[in-house]
């Protein structure tokens, strides 16, 4: 890390001052207000199922190992019932794991004040603690690097909240250093998932901050 001092917005994973509050939208995927199923609590019913199924079925097996058919019978629904609120298996997972995501985007943000790079906030840590047991499932939509259906959903919500953020404290390249921010944030946490990184929850927090907030405080070269 460098010992430069930061400019004032540049203190932290995200340059969002002392908020400690997620993104409006970077809840799970689920039909907009148009779709008439978004306000029935029958159809909201029918889905907590099968991602509950889905869950389970993922803690026996991979993902491109679970079959439709296996899926709603654990579900207690039928096949048609099924298709009628995701067109495939993919669809679902990502829907079931959508709330990483926004889960991830809070964890980096709960702290206020002044950001201390040797003390990540305490939800980081709890956020993978909380991945850990799920790795199955998220192996198989998050790939080595940050790619895959969910690594792309979770490096475009956090990159747009990184970005409007830093946009709003006034801070330099705020889309360079959102990307950046997005970039690393998911590839670290997809290569753990894939045990390419060997750290507990804890290890994995206090790396991820030190090198998020190194990504804040590096100088930026001067463009004319």
């Amino acid at each position: 890390m460098t010992a430069s001092a930061p400019d004032p917005s540049a203190t932290d994973p995200s340059a969002t001052g002392s908020r400690a509050t997620g993104p409006a939208d970077a809840g799970p995927a689920e039909p907009g207000p148009a779709d008439p199923r978004a306000a029935d609590p029958r159809a909201a019913r029918t889905r907590a199922r099968l991602r509950a199924a889905l869950w389970e079925e993922c803690a026996e097996r991979p993902l491109d190992e679970v079959g439709v058919a296996a899926l709603v019978r654990r579900a207690g629904v039928g096949r048609a019932t099924f298709y009628l609120h995701y067109p495939d298996l993919q669809a679902l997972a990502v829907d079931a794991c959508a709330d990483v995501v926004r889960d991830a985007v809070e964890a980096l943000h709960a702290w206020r004040g002044t950001p201390d790079p040797a003390a990540p906030p305490p939800a980081l840590a709890a956020f993978f603690a909380e991945v850990g047991p799920r790795a199955p499932l998220y192996r198989g939509l998050l790939r080595p690097g940050g790619g895959g259906p969910l690594g792309e959903l979770l490096h475009r919500e956090l990159r747009a909240y990184s970005r409007r953020e830093r946009e709003l404290a006034g801070g330099p390249e705020p889309a360079l250093v959102a990307s950046a921010v997005a970039a690393a944030f998911g590839g670290l946490l997809a290569d753990w998932v894939h045990g390419l990184i060997d750290a507990s929850p804890e290890q994995l927090a206090d790396r991820t901050w030190r090198l998020l907030i190194s990504l804040h405080r590096t100088p930026l070269p001067h463009t004319p």
